[in-house]
C-alpha cells in the first residue's frame, strides 16, 4: 500500500511538471517570433519606439520594420509580406473588399512648410496663407510667384514640392485641398525625409510633411532649415491669436488634440492587416499599443486617440478570426 502511495506520488509530481512544461512552452511561443511591418512615413517613428518598448518586456520577440509610403504597407499586408501594414489615410472600400483588416493607434496632421530664409517669410508669418491659395499653388498653379501670396507684385517663383510614392501624407493633403493625390502638381519626391530636404535645400520651395518630419525632436522647434506655413484658417488675411500655434510642436499637437486645426489635414494612422491578425504575438502587440503604448504616444510627437476610441479598436481584436 505505501509503495502503491509513493508510486502514486512520483506520478502526480511527474504529470505536474509535465502540465508547467506545456505550460512555459505555450507562454514561450506566444512571446517569441518576429513581427514585420512596412508602410507609412508618418507611423514609422512611433512603430519604432513601440517596437523597442515592447521588446524591453518581451526580449525573444525581434521587429523588422520599414518606410515606403502608405500605398507600400497596404500592399505589403494584403498580400501578406507583412504582419502589419502602416498606412496613414482612409482605407478605401476596394481595399476592404480585398480583406483590409485595421484598427486606428494613433493621431498626427501634415502641415505646409517653406524654407526658412523665404524672401517674404516675415509677412507670411503674420498673414499665413489661405486655403484657396494652397489650392492655387498644388491644384490650379494659378499661384506660381510668392507675391501672388501675400498680394505684392514681387517675381520670386514658387517652387512646389509634393510626393511621388503613393503616400497618406499626399492623399490627405490632396483631399484638404478638394483632390487626390495625382492631382498635385509640380516636383515629386520620394518619403517624408526627402521632401523635407528638398524645401530646405530651396530658398523659394514649399512642401507639406508629417509633424514628426518638421520639428526638431529635442527642441521641439521647425528643424533647421525649415518653417510651418501657417494657414489662415478663416481666410481674414491675418493670423489671429487662435491660430499662432505652428511656433513649436507641444502648441501643434495641442491644437491638434482640441481639433483647431483642420480634418483633414489632421487624421488617424492605422495598423492594417489581411484579415483580422491570426498570429498570437501580433495581436498580442498591437493589444499593448492600444494601452500599454500609448503613453509614449506624447512624447514621440504624435496625439493619442480618446479613451472611447481606443476601446472601440481594442474591441475589434476580441472578434477572433
Amino acid at each position: 500500500m505505501k509503495k502503491a502511495f509513493i508510486i502514486l506520488l512520483i506520478n502526480g509530481l511527474l504529470f505536474s511538471q509535465a502540465i508547467t512544461v506545456a505550460q512555459t512552452t505555450k507562454t514561450d511561443s506566444e512571446t517569441q517570433g518576429t513581427i514585420t511591418i512596412s508602410g507609412a512615413w508618418a507611423l514609422y517613428p512611433m512603430a519604432v519606439k513601440w517596437a523597442g518598448e515592447f521588446q524591453k518586456q518581451n526580449p525573444k520577440v525581434k521587429f523588422d520594420i520599414s518606410a515606403g509610403g502608405a500605398g507600400k504597407g497596404m500592399v505589403d499586408c494584403l498580400a501578406e509580406v507583412v504582419d502589419i501594414g502602416m498606412v496613414s489615410r482612409d482605407i478605401y472600400p476596394e481595399e476592404i473588399s480585398k480583406g483590409a483588416w485595421w484598427v486606428s493607434v494613433v493621431k498626427d496632421a501634415v502641415v505646409p512648410t517653406v524654407n526658412a530664409e523665404n524672401p517674404v517669410l516675415k509677412k507670411l508669418m503674420k498673414t499665413g496663407v489661405k486655403r484657396e491659395t494652397l489650392i492655387g499653388i498644388w491644384m490650379t498653379s494659378e499661384v506660381n510667384k510668392w507675391g501672388q501670396v501675400i498680394g505684392q507684385t514681387l517675381k520670386y517663383p514658387i517652387h512646389a514640392y509634393t510626393r511621388s510614392d503613393a503616400c497618406g501624407a499626399a492623399d490627405t493633403w490632396a483631399k484638404y485641398l478638394g483632390g487626390h493625390q495625382e492631382d498635385l502638381h509640380d516636383v515629386g519626391v520620394y518619403g517624408d525625409p526627402g521632401l523635407a530636404e528638398a524645401v530646405r535645400n530651396d530658398m523659394l520651395g514649399i512642401g507639406y510633411n508629417n509633424i514628426n518630419y518638421v520639428y526638431d525632436s529635442k527642441t521641439k522647434k521647425p528643424a533647421e532649415g525649415l518653417q510651418v506655413l501657417p494657414i489662415d484658417l478663416n481666410g481674414n488675411g491675418l493670423l489671429d491669436a487662435d491660430e499662432t500655434f505652428y511656433e513649436n510642436r507641444d502648441l501643434m499637437i495641442g491644437a491638434i488634440s482640441e481639433g483647431n486645426y483642420p480634418s483633414p489635414p489632421a487624421r488617424d494612422l492605422h495598423f492594417v492587416s489581411h484579415g483580422n491578425p491570426r498570429n498570437p504575438i501580433v495581436r498580442r502587440f498591437i493589444e499593448w499599443v492600444l494601452t500599454d503604448g500609448q503613453k509614449y504616444v506624447s512624447e514621440s510627437g504624435y496625439i493619442q486617440l480618446s479613451r472611447v476610441k481606443l476601446n472601440q479598436e481594442s474591441e475589434k481584436l476580441r472578434i477572433h478570426p
